[in-house]
C-alpha cells in the first residue's frame, strides 16, 4: 500500500516542482515587463500574456517542465504592428497566431522542426539577441519623445549599469533570489530613497492613471483591459482589410513562436533525458495564445532562459509551470501598483544582461570548425533577422541551407565504365555511384557518350538511389538517346517503383527481385 502511494504522490518531485515555480515566477516579473515595454504595449498586457500563456501550456502542453511566457522574439515583431496600427489589431493577430498554431499541431507539422540545421539556429539566436539590443534604444527617450542628454541620460547609463552588475554579481553571494528580481528591486528602492529624477515605467506607461486602477478594470487607453477591447472596436474591423493588415504579422508570429517553443522543447528533451510532444504543445500553445489575444494581452511562446531556470531548479512537471503563472498573478494582484516605481533604466539593464546571455559568444569559435557554407548560412540569418525579421530569416537559411546540401550531393554522383566481350558483342557498363535526382540529374547525363558508345550498354545502379521524378526522367531521356542511335540498352538494380514510373525505359529494366533494391521516389504513393 506504502508502496503504491510513494508511486502515486512523489512528495519530493512536487517540492521541486513548487520552489522551481516559486523561483520562475519572481524570474518572470522584470521580463514580462521589459519585453511589454518593447512590444510597445502597457506592462500588465506583458504580465497577464505571461500569467494566461504560461497556465494553459502547463496544463494541456505536450512539453512538462517547459516555461512560456510573453518573449522578446515575438514583441520585437509585435513592435511593428503596434507602431503601425495600434494594439486592437495585435490583440487580433495573436488570436489568428494562435489559430494557426492549433492547425500546425493538428496537421503534425511539429516534426520539422527537425529540418532546422544547427547553423540556422545559431543565426537565429545571435540575430534575436541584436534585435532586442537594437530595440532597447528606444528607451532613451523621455515621456515626451525627445532624446535623453546631459545629466539625464548619465542617469540613465548610471542606473543600467548597477543593474548588470547586481545581475552578474549576486549569483556569487547567493543564489537563493532571482538576480534579475533581486537587481529590479534594489536599484528601484534606490531611486526612490535618493529621489533620483529617473525615468520609471509609471511615467511612460500612465499619464492619468496607475498601473493598480488597470487590475481592477479603470484602465487607460493601451493598458491591460481584458474583453473589454472586443466592444471598442474601430468601425468595419472585421472585414477583409483588417486581415489582409494582421495576416503577414500573424505569420510571423507563428512561425517564430512555434520555433522557439519547439526548440526549446527539443533543448529541454536532450537534459531531461525525455522526450516531449511537439504537436501537442503547438495546440496547448496555440489556444493558449487565441485566449491571451481574447483577454487583450500580447500572448507568448516558449521563454529558453525560464525553461533552463525552471528544470535546472528542479522543475520538471507540470506543477512547477502551474506554480509560476499562478505566483505570478498573485504579485500583479498584490504589488501592481508597485510596478510602476521601477526604473525604465533598470529593465534596459536586464534586457542588456538578456542580449549577452542570449547571443552565442562560442558561435565564432565553432565557425572555425564550419564548412564555408555552413558558417555563410549561420551569418546570413543573423544578417537578415536584423533587417528584416526572424521569420524571413529561418525560412531563407533553411532554403539556402537546402540548396547548398543538393549542390553538394548533385556533385558525388560518379560513373564508372568497364567494357568487356560477352558472346562476342562489345558491352559497356556504366556503375553510377551517387544519388539521382533534380540537381545531379544534368551530371548524370553529361556522363554518358551515347554516339561513341559500343551497340550495347548496361546502367547498373547497384549502387544509387533514383529520389525524385527528374531522376525518373533522366532515365527515360538518356534510354530515348540510345534507342534514336539504335543501341540496345539494359537498366539493373532499379527499384520496384522506380520501374513502375519510367515510361519509354520501362520494357529496358533487368528485373532481379532478390537483388533489386526497396525504396520509395518522392513522388510515388
Amino acid at each position: 500500500m506504502s508502496n503504491t502511494a510513494q508511486s502515486r504522490f512523489d512528495w519530493g518531485k512536487y517540492k521541486g516542482d513548487t520552489l522551481s515555480g516559486i523561483t520562475v515566477s519572481l524570474a518572470l516579473v522584470p521580463e514580462a515587463v521589459a519585453f511589454a515595454f518593447v512590444a510597445g504595449v502597457h506592462p500588465l498586457v506583458g504580465l497577464y500574456a505571461a500569467i494566461i500563456v504560461g497556465f494553459i501550456t502547463s496544463i494541456f502542453g505536450g512539453r512538462p517542465g517547459m516555461i512560456s511566457a510573453a518573449a522578446g522574439s515575438l514583441a520585437v515583431v509585435m513592435m511593428h504592428l503596434v507602431m503601425e496600427q495600434g494594439a486592437v489589431f495585435l490583440f487580433a493577430a495573436v488570436i489568428l497566431m494562435g489559430l494557426m498554431q492549433i492547425g500546425i499541431g493538428l496537421l503534425k507539422w511539429g516534426r520539422f522542426i527537425r529540418m532546422v540545421p544547427s547553423s540556422v539556429m545559431l543565426g537565429f539566436v545571435n540575430g534575436l539577441a541584436l534585435i532586442i539590443l537594437v530595440a532597447q534604444f528606444t528607451q532613451f527617450k523621455d515621456v515626451s519623445g525627445a532624446w535623453l542628454t546631459g545629466d539625464a541620460l548619465t542617469m540613465m547609463v548610471m542606473i543600467i549599469v548597477a543593474t548588470m552588475a547586481i545581475i552578474y554579481l549576486l549569483p556569487y553571494i547567493t543564489k537563493a533570489v532571482p538576480s534579475a528580481l533581486a537587481a529590479i528591486v534594489l536599484v528601484t528602492l534606490a531611486v526612490i530613497f535618493f529621489d533620483v529624477n529617473a525615468v520609471t515605467v509609471g511615467d511612460k506607461a500612465s499619464v492619468s492613471g496607475t498601473l493598480e486602477s488597470l487590475v481592477y478594470g479603470d484602465g487607460i487607453e493601451g493598458g491591460f483591459q481584458g474583453l473589454s477591447w472586443l466592444t471598442s472596436l474601430p468601425a468595419n474591423f472585421f472585414s477583409w482589410e483588417t486581415l489582409w493588415v494582421i495576416l503577414p504579422y500573424a505569420i510571423i508570429l507563428t512561425i517564430i513562436g512555434s520555433v522557439e517553443s519547439l526548440l526549446t522543447m527539443t533543448l529541454i528533451d536532450d537534459i531531461t533525458q525525455t522526450r516531449g510532444e511537439g504537436n501537442k504543445e503547438c495546440i496547448a500553445l496555440g489556444a493558449a495564445n487565441c485566449t491571451a489575444g481574447a483577454f487583450g494581452t500580447m500572448g507568448g511562446c516558449a521563454l529558453i532562459g525560464q525553461s533552463m531556470i525552471n528544470v535546472n531548479s528542479g522543475g520538471s512537471g507540470r506543477l512547477s509551470g502551474i506554480t509560476a503563472a499562478t505566483g505570478l498573478l498573485i504579485i500583479v494582484l498584490i504589488a501592481s501598483s508597485w510596478i510602476e516605481m521601477v526604473p525604465i533604466g533598470a529593465l534596459v539593464g536586464l534586457m542588456f544582461f538578456v542580449v549577452i546571455a542570449t547571443f552565442n559568444w562560442s558561435s565564432w569559435n565553432i565557425m572555425r570548425g564550419m564548412s564555408k557554407a555552413d558558417a555563410f548560412v549561420m551569418l546570413l540569418v543573423t544578417a537578415l533577422t536584423v533587417i528584416f525579421d526572424l521569420a524571413i530569416a529561418v525560412i531563407a537559411g533553411i532554403i539556402v541551407a537546402a540548396l547548398v546540401f543538393a549542390w553538394q550531393h548533385a556533385q558525388k554522383i560518379i560513373l564508372e565504365t568497364s567494357i568487356e566481350e560477352v558472346e562476342g558483342k562489345v558491352v559497356k557498363t556504366y556503375k553510377v555511384n551517387g544519388p539521382l535526382f533534380f540537381a545531379s540529374a544534368q551530371n548524370f547525363m553529361e556522363n554518358f557518350d551515347v554516339v561513341s558508345d559500343p551497340s550495347c550498354v548496361i546502367i547498373d545502379f547497384q549502387h544509387s538511389r533514383v529520389y525524385d521524378h527528374t531522376g525518373v526522367e533522366a532515365i527515360d531521356n538518356l534510354t530515348k538517346k540510345y534507342k534514336s542511335e539504335n543501341k540496345k540498352i539494359v537498366l539493373k538494380h532499379l527499384s520496384t517503383e522506380c520501374q513502375a514510373l519510367l515510361k519509354d525505359a520501362k520494357d529496358l529494366v533487368e528485373v532481379n527481385v532478390s537483388e533489386d533494391p526497396h525504396y520509395h521516389v518522392s513522388i510515388g504513393k
